[in-house]
């Protein structure tokens, strides 16, 4: 027996901070939502997540995911009293979008059939599932429930 439980065993661990890894919420795959265009969906999510336009505005044009990640994180005041509520819709709609737009990223998310995913963050137990693997991993679930739209959609257009 291993240090975690057996429902991890045939489970998929991914970064969604690896601007790299398909599943991430990083990568590259700019859409279009909310009459803006993101670059990725850490930029719509982290943008989102604020009241002030202008801040938006400036996380939505921020180069980097990263920098839009780090541009406002510990000016929680500025945010909606409900992000922790709000973030898992935003990112839902972000990565439901992209894959609707890439269909290599929808096809990648298929491609994990019911497998758990699991975003290994080793210090976010919020998104991820921490070192312990007792965090929330609300990115993993997020993306499980966009895989099972998109499995719904695709048997109803059968």
């Amino acid at each position: 027996m291993g240090l975690f439980a057996e429902e991890f065993e045939d489970a998929i661990f991914f970064s969604r901070l690896d601007e790299e890894e398909m599943l991430g919420s990083r990568i590259h795959q700019p859409f279009l939502l909310d009459d803006y265009n993101w670059p990725t969906a850490e930029h719509y999510t982290q943008a989102l997540l604020f009241k002030d336009a202008k801040i938006q505005q400036q996380i939505r044009e921020s180069e980097e995911p990263v920098e839009a990640a780090k541009q406002y994180k510990w000016r929680f005041w500025l945010k909606h009293k409900d992000w922790k509520k709000r973030g898992p819709i935003l990112m839902t709609r972000a990565i439901y979008t992209q894959c609707k737009t890439y269909p290599v990223k929808a096809q990648a998310l298929l491609d994990t059939e019911d497998r758990l995913l699991m975003e290994n963050s080793l210090y976010d137990y919020f998104w991820g599932c921490g070192r312990d693997r007792r965090g929330d991993n609300r990115y993993g679930k997020v993306m499980m429930s966009v895989r099972g739209r998109l499995r719904k959609e695709a048997a109803q257009s059968q």
